[in-house]
Formats: C-alpha cells, sequence, structure tokens
C-alpha cells in the first residue's frame, strides 16, 4: 500500500494546494484530519473537506478552535450532519460549509439542502462547494434570503 499512496491521483481543486498527510487505514486510504488529529477514510468530499479546513486556517487565518467538522442535527425526524462550521467568538454559528465531491454539480437541490441544514445553525454565512466551484452567501435580516457575495467571509470577530 505504502508504494501505491506515491501513485495516487487526488483532483486538483480551486483552491491553494497542501500537502496532505496519507496513509493506508483498514485497507483504503487515509487522510489526516488536522482538526480531530486522527486518520479518516479518503472520500472525494473529505478531500474537498480538508482543503477546505487548511484554506480557512492558513490563508484566511480562521481561528483553528472555531472550526467544527460534522456536527449532527435533526431535520424532519432524520439525523443530518453538516460538513464544517465555524463559529464566532461568542459561540454562535458564523459559517457554514456544505462540500460537496468534485463530480457533483452545485445546483438548485445542493443549495436547498445547505440552506435546510442552515434553518437549524442560523450562520451568517453559507458556503456550498465541491473544490471546484464555490457559491458563497451572506443573510439578508432585511430581505429574510440569503444573497450570493463575490468573497469569502473575514474570519469571525
Amino acid at each position: 500500500m505504502d508504494q501505491d499512496l506515491n501513485r495516487v491521483q487526488l483532483p486538483n481543486l480551486n483552491l491553494p494546494p497542501f500537502e496532505p498527510k496519507l496513509q493506508e487505514v483498514d485497507g483504503k486510504l487515509g487522510i489526516f484530519d488536522s482538526l480531530r488529529k486522527k486518520y479518516l477514510i479518503l472520500t472525494p468530499e473529505e478531500w474537498v473537506r480538508q482543503h477546505w479546513i487548511n484554506f480557512l486556517i492558513h490563508h484566511l487565518d480562521y481561528p483553528k478552535g472555531l472550526i467544527v467538522l460534522e456536527r449532527g442535527l435533526v431535520y424532519n425526524k432524520l439525523q443530518k450532519r453538516t460538513d464544517l462550521v465555524v463559529w464566532d467568538k461568542e459561540g454562535k454559528p458564523y459559517l457554514l460549509i456544505e462540500c460537496k465531491a468534485p463530480k457533483i454539480k452545485l445546483n438548485q437541490k445542493t443549495m436547498q439542502q445547505a440552506c435546510l441544514y442552515n434553518q437549524k445553525i442560523n450562520a451568517k454565512y453559507l458556503i456550498i462547494t465541491n473544490g471546484l466551484n464555490h457559491l458563497c452567501l451572506s443573510w439578508d435580516e432585511g430581505s429574510g434570503k440569503f444573497q450570493q457575495i463575490k468573497t469569502f467571509p473575514e474570519p469571525p470577530k
């Protein structure tokens, strides 16, 4: 397996590259999650999520301690999980990031899923991403809707 790690072709994403730690986990390729400090099975969605974690911390200066992975929530009596949630320093949800695999198109369905999750979380910002395309939204109190924005949100104050 170690020789296979050197030959793994992972897709380039529209995020800054980084050098992930990869190793075998239960016979599958794993990637080190710096937040949970453990190896996770490397799925296409996990590849996107780990890039976002790296981007938030090392390029946008988000505090590592404010980022939470896979927070559970219940929607329509079903247990769901958010991909990434960033909290502000007062402990309120600031940014919800919904990660999809690079092959998944960002469309109305993916946007609705993220918005439904956010109804429970109430983050001010929402990012829907497949690693190649990123849709950034900001909650507009006046209209009671999300509005698309052109830049990534600044780290929480």
